[in-house]
C-alpha cells in the first residue's frame, strides 16, 4: 500500500460500524493496516441495536477491497484482559502499533430522576473507564516504537457542552478530555501525541433511532426521522442537522498524519459550529 500512512498499523475500537468503520476505512486508504475491534452485541442500557459480527465483517470487506489487512477482533472495551490479549496478540501479528483510535462508546438520554443507576454504570463503563483500558492496552505498545498518534472520540455535545438529559454521557465525555489532556502531557517527552475529536450529531444507528426521536419530540406520538431535522438544525451555525462518519474520519486521519506532528494535547470540534453557538 501506498499513502501518507502507509507501513503503519491502527487499531480502531467500535470498528463494525458508523464511525468506527469509516475511521478504518479512511486509515486504510491512506495506506494503514487495521486492527478492528468490537462488541458485536447489544447493551442492556442502549435503546438502539448493538454492532453485529456481520457488521464487523462487512468493514473488514471494505478495508481489505481497498488493499489494507483487517485483524477483526470481537472485545469488550470493559473487559481490560481480553482487550489486552485481542490487542498484544493482533498486534504482534500485525508487525506493531502505530495509531490508536479510541472510538467505542454509547449514548442515551434521560433525565437524572428517571435514569437508572445501571445505566449511568455502563455509560462510564463503556465510555470513560472503556476508553481508559483501550490505553492501558495499547500504549506500552506504542512506547516500544518511540512514536505514534492517540486519538479519542469524545462528543462537542456532550464533551464541549452539556445539555440536559444527558448527564451520564456528558460526564463520560468530559472525562475523555481530562484522560487526553494528562496523557498528552505524559507521553510528549516519548514523543507520542494525544488527542480528542469532538463530533456534533452524527448519523448513526447511535442518532437515528426511535429512542432518539422521542427524546426530541415527546410532543409527538409517533416521531420519525424528518420530525427531528429542524431540532438538531437549530443546534448549529452550518444549516445540517448531523454530519456524515465520513467527516469525523477525516479528522481522525489528519490527527493521526504526519501533517499533525507538532498537534497534541487539542480538543477538535467537528460540529458544524455547535460549541461557537
Amino acid at each position: 500500500m501506498t499513502g501518507e500512512l502507509a507501513g503503519r498499523v491502527a487499531l480502531v475500537t467500535g470498528a463494525a460500524r458508523g464511525q468506527g468503520r469509516a475511521i478504518a476505512v479512511t486509515l486504510a486508504r491512506r495506506g494503514a493496516d487495521i486492527i478492528g475491534v468490537d462488541l458485536c452485541d447489544d447493551l442492556a442500557s442502549t435503546d438502539y441495536r448493538g454492532a453485529t459480527a456481520a457488521d464487523l465483517e462487512q468493514t473488514a470487506s471494505e478495508v481489505e477491497a481497498i488493499g489494507s489487512t483487517f485483524t477483526a477482533r470481537v472485545a469488550d472495551v470493559r473487559d481490560l484482559a481480553a482487550l489486552e490479549a485481542a490487542v498484544v496478540e493482533s498486534a504482534a501479528a500485525s508487525g506493531g502499533l502505530d495509531i490508536v483510535v479510541a472510538n467505542a462508546g454509547i449514548a442515551g438520554g434521560a433525565p437524572l430522576a428517571a435514569m437508572p443507576a445501571t445505566s449511568w454504570s455502563e455509560m462510564i463503563d463503556v465510555n470513560l473507564t472503556g476508553t481508559w483500558n483501550t490505553l492501558k492496552a495499547s500504549v506500552p505498545l506504542l512506547l516500544e516504537r518511540g512514536r505514534g498518534s492517540v486519538v479519542i472520540t469524545s462528543s462537542a455535545n456532550g464533551g464541549l457542552k452539556a445539555p440536559p438529559n444527558l448527564a451520564h454521557y456528558a460526564s463520560s465525555k468530559h472525562g475523555l478530555v481530562g484522560l487526553m489532556r494528562s496523557l498528552a502531557n505524559e507521553l510528549g517527552p516519548a514523543g507520542l501525541r494525544v488527542n480528542c475529536v469532538h463530533p456534533t450529531a452524527v448519523a448513526t444507528d447511535m442518532l437515528l433511532n426511535d429512542a432518539t426521536y422521542r427524546l426530541f419530540r415527546p410532543d409527538l406520538a409517533d416521531p420519525g426521522l424528518d420530525d427531528v431535522v429542524a431540532q438538531f438544525s437549530a443546534f448549529h451555525s452550518l444549516d445540517v442537522p448531523w454530519i456524515e462518519p465520513a467527516d469525523v474520519a477525516a479528522a481522525v486521519a489528519f490527527l493521526v498524519s504526519d501533517r499533525a506532528r507538532f498537534i497534541t494535547g487539542i480538543s477538535l470540534p467537528v460540529d458544524a459550529g455547535l460549541s461557537a453557538r
